[in-house]
Order: structure tokens, then C-alpha cells, then sequence
């Protein structure tokens, strides 16, 4: 009996969720050249494109679920051509950031964004700043928006919104087993991908060489989907807790195959005429990285050089 309880106290504890511990201690927050330091002395891997000194206007960039700083390069380099800068840090948790593979909570993402923002501003005074955020960095960025936000626009590209609330019962039933009983387990997203056939970009060279990238997640725990379910739960739902807000660019395609349609379309309509809205008939959920990527980059620089020139 004293045997079963201590292997059911191990059991228990062993299953318990892990969540990625804060940076040492309070600092400035400050962009360097390469990372980022945030308010809590975290420092995160950052990579730029454009120029850093004189640019007309900064985008920082924050990347979706698995993926990195890195996925901004096609983007970046394009939009540098008209002297945007971008700044894309790895956030908590992934890429070469510390504790990788450990959710860092939504809060402490928002006030990484936050951070950047504070520090790009120091930086480069007078210079207008844009936040972006691609799928999970696309619910960052929405929810952050509740609070205020020193930025001239919003960008958001294919925003992860897929809420429990849209989601199939087997599929919220098998998370919350997944994230209450076994937190530690680790899904393979290859593994996942032949359950369910899912093709996130029609650019298969783009594709191979992320499975070949090591900052690239190729396995995520059980409870690090569960803390991305909670962010896409707020952020199906903040456009109606929007007091105000900076212009916003909404854009997304309609072969998205990640973040289905409807929840998309809700919250577009929910943002009503505070967004502007770009539709693109051949783009993936990997919008800006497609083999039609051009026309949505273009699309977005010129809205950005729009408002970076209004007062």
C-alpha cells in the first residue's frame, strides 16, 4: 500500500506542467544589435533586416508556434528594400531562446512585446514602430492590444484565434486529458502531421528546410499546446474588450489550413472598422513565406510606409 502511494505521488508529480522560468532579475529593457533584453533580465536571441541606422519606419516581428526569429528572413529582406527595419526576436521557449521547449506563459510574451517596443523607441526616436505578429505571435500581439501599446500599427498575419470554443469535443476533451494528466508528454509534430493532413505553405523547399533546421520545434509538450489554447481562447475574444486601438492590418489566405475560416472571420468581423483587411485567394497559413508571397509583403510594406508617413 505505502509502495502504490509513492508511486502514485511520483506519478503525479512527474506529470506536473513546467512552465519556463522568469529571466535573473529587473533591467532595462534594451535592443542590442543581436538580442533583445527584456524587464525581468531575460535576453532573447534577435535577428534584423533593413537598415539600422535612418530607417523609415521598424517592424518588430514576432513568429508563430515552433518556429523562430529566422522565419522573417523572406519578408525582412523585401521589406528592407524600402528601408524598413525589422527586428524579430526568438521568443521564450523557442529557437535558440533559453528553456527551449517550455511555455513562458502569455503574459510574459505580451511583456516582451511591450519591452521591444519601449527599447525600439529609445533606440531610434522619432522613428515610427509597427508590431507583426504571424499565427501565435498574431495572438500576442491582439491581446496585448488591451493595454495600451506604443505603436503606429498593428500587423496581424494569419492569427492563431482557433478557440476551445470552435474546436471539435474530441479535440478539447483530448487537451485537457493531454495538459491535466500527462503535461510532460512530448507530441511529435511529424507524427501529428499524418493524423491529420495538414499543409501549412505551398513552398515545399521553404518546408524541408525548416525540418531540417535544429531552432526549429520539431516535438512540443503536451503543456506548452495547452498554454497555446489559452492564448488563442483570449484572442478569439479581445476584439470585443478593445477600448482603442492603433490602426490594424488584418491579413490572411484562403487556403490556410491551420486556423480554420470561421473563428478568422468572426474576429474580423468583431474588429469591424477598426481593421483593414487583405484577403489573398492563393495564400497559406505561412502567408509571407508562400511561393505568392510577394503581393502580401508588398501589400504590407506599403500600408506600413502609409502610416508611418501620417502624423
Amino acid at each position: 500500500m505505502r509502495f502504490a502511494a509513492l508511486l502514485l505521488v511520483t506519478v503525479l508529480t512527474g506529470c506536473a506542467a513546467v512552465t519556463a522560468p522568469p529571466g535573473p532579475g529587473p533591467a532595462t529593457p534594451l535592443l542590442a544589435d543581436a538580442s533583445l533584453t527584456a524587464r525581468d533580465g531575460m535576453v532573447l536571441p534577435l535577428r534584423h533586416w533593413g537598415p539600422l541606422e535612418h530607417p523609415r519606419a521598424i517592424v518588430i516581428a514576432l513568429h508563430g508556434m515552433s518556429d523562430y526569429a529566422n522565419g522573417f528572413a523572406m519578408p525582412g529582406e523585401a521589406w528592407a528594400r524600402h528601408d524598413i527595419l525589422t527586428l524579430a526576436y526568438d521568443q521564450r521557449g523557442f529557437g535558440a531562446a533559453p528553456n527551449p521547449g517550455l511555455w513562458a506563459g502569455a503574459d510574459a510574451m505580451r511583456d516582451d512585446l511591450r519591452d521591444a517596443v519601449t527599447a525600439a523607441h529609445a533606440r531610434w526616436p522619432g522613428v515610427p514602430v509597427f508590431a507583426l505578429g504571424e499565427s501565435m505571435g498574431g495572438a500576442v500581439v491582439l491581446t496585448a492590444l488591451e493595454q495600451t501599446l506604443d505603436v503606429h500599427g498593428v500587423i496581424l498575419v494569419a492569427p492563431a484565434v482557433w478557440s476551445r470554443s470552435d474546436m471539435p469535443l474530441l479535440y478539447r476533451a483530448a487537451l485537457f486529458f493531454a495538459a491535466h494528466f500527462l503535461p510532460g508528454l512530448v507530441l511529435s509534430n511529424s507524427a501529428a502531421s499524418h493524423v491529420v493532413t495538414i499543409t501549412p505553405s505551398d513552398n515545399i523547399e521553404m518546408l524541408r528546410a525548416m525540418g531540417r533546421d535544429p531552432l526549429v520545434q520539431h516535438k512540443t509538450r503536451a503543456d506548452a499546446v495547452f498554454g497555446l489554447t489559452n492564448l488563442m481562447d483570449e484572442a478569439r475574444t479581445a476584439p470585443g474588450r478593445l477600448t482603442q486601438s492603433p490602426p490594424i492590418l488584418f491579413t490572411y489566405g484562403a487556403r490556410d489550413q491551420v486556423i480554420p475560416a470561421p473563428p478568422t472571420e468572426a474576429v474580423i468581423a468583431a474588429l469591424g472598422a477598426r481593421a483593414e483587411v487583405r484577403h489573398y485567394d492563393n495564400g497559406y497559413h505561412m502567408l509571407l513565406r508562400g511561393l505568392d508571397r510577394a503581393r502580401p509583403m508588398e501589400d504590407i510594406a506599403a500600408w506600413i510606409l502609409a502610416r508611418a508617413a501620417a502624423p
